[in-house]
């Protein structure tokens, strides 16, 4: 049975929300004893809701092996809509407390290879204020996207914006774009001016191929008749900026992410690579009740 055909189901047969909690705990749990003890009922009166809700859905939401309980093909789409309908009640109730006051927790998710110069740049504003908290993990681009439409974030920061069509909810918000340069140690590029000199001279440490950043430079590099030596491929900007500072070779990298090094002059920026960029988004879900932090945070310019 598809999504569709069983969350249409779910709404004709006006659902037991009572059952599908019983549900749901079992199904994190994994064990009809465990969660008995944990809600404090019967494991008798536990089988009986959870076998009145597979009634109700006209399927088996679990089938037993060993000592174990484990969903059906029917029981894990019904945990994820059921995960989405609790998520959704923690978040009204988040939102509409204390008479209507705004929570004011954020919860932000960053792509893990990330620049840690831009995400603290995005979140300076809310920061310092006694007022909020911050809850700030990291993750891969799918994991990221999974946990927004889950509302387990209220954004996601990526440098890669998410495929767009009228079956996905994604709202894709520019919010910086900074061009590359080659940054080095002091010794490497002092004195030195060409872009076609120091790629001759010096290795590089690069982005990945199929990254926007890597195809700008490999453009580059064939329009000065270069091949450089690459000393690295890195997807990680923190260890970009270690390399660079390990004086491996001339890093292709946005300035931000140096920011302080190149503040303290323990290194330098060579040239500037007109054309090639990176570039940054905050991705969000429409949403009844949008988070009243966030709006304040994308409406910011960005270095």
């Amino acid at each position: 049975m598809s999504v569709i055909v069983l969350f249409w189901r779910m709404k004709m047969a006006a659902l037991n929300y009572n059952h599908l909690r019983y549900f749901w705990a079992v199904a994190h749990e994994g064990n009809l004893t465990r969660t008995a003890e944990n809600l404090n009922v019967s494991q008798s009166a536990l089988s009986t809701q959870i076998q009145k809700l597979e009634q109700q859905l006209g399927h088996k939401l679990f089938e037993r092996r060993g000592k174990q309980l484990r969903l059906t093909e029917a029981g894990r789409i019904a945990l994820d809509h059921a995960d989405a309908i609790f998520s959704a009640g923690e978040e009204l109730l988040g939102t509409l407390r204390e008479t209507g006051t705004a929570r004011q927790v954020l919860r932000v998710g960053a792509l893990a290879t990330l620049s840690r110069n831009f995400q603290v740049g995005f979140l300076r504003p809310v920061l310092t204020r006694p007022d909020v908290e911050v809850i700030l993990s990291s993750g891969s681009f799918a994991d990221l996207l999974k946990e927004l439409e889950a509302l387990h974030l209220d954004v996601a920061l990526v440098n890669l914006a998410p495929t767009h069509d009228g079956a996905t909810p994604w709202i894709t918000h520019k919010i910086a774009q900074q061009e590359a340069s080659l940054i080095g140690m002091p010794e490497r590029v002092e004195g030195k001016l060409s872009i076609a000199g120091l790629l001759r001279d010096h290795p590089v440490i690069l982005p990945p191929l199929g990254s926007t950043m890597r195809a700008g430079f490999d453009a580059l590099a064939d329009r000065l008749g270069v091949r450089p030596k690459i000393a690295a491929e890195v997807d990680d900007m923190a260890m970009i900026r270690l390399l660079a500072r390990e004086n491996v070779g001339l890093a292709v990298v946005p300035p931000i992410v140096v920011k302080d090094e190149l503040a303290s002059g323990r290194l330098m920026e060579a040239a500037n690579l007109t054309g090639i960029v990176e570039t940054f988004y905050a991705v969000t879900i429409s949403r009844r009740f949008p988070n009243p932090l966030l709006r304040p945070l994308l409406d910011s310019p960005q270095v």
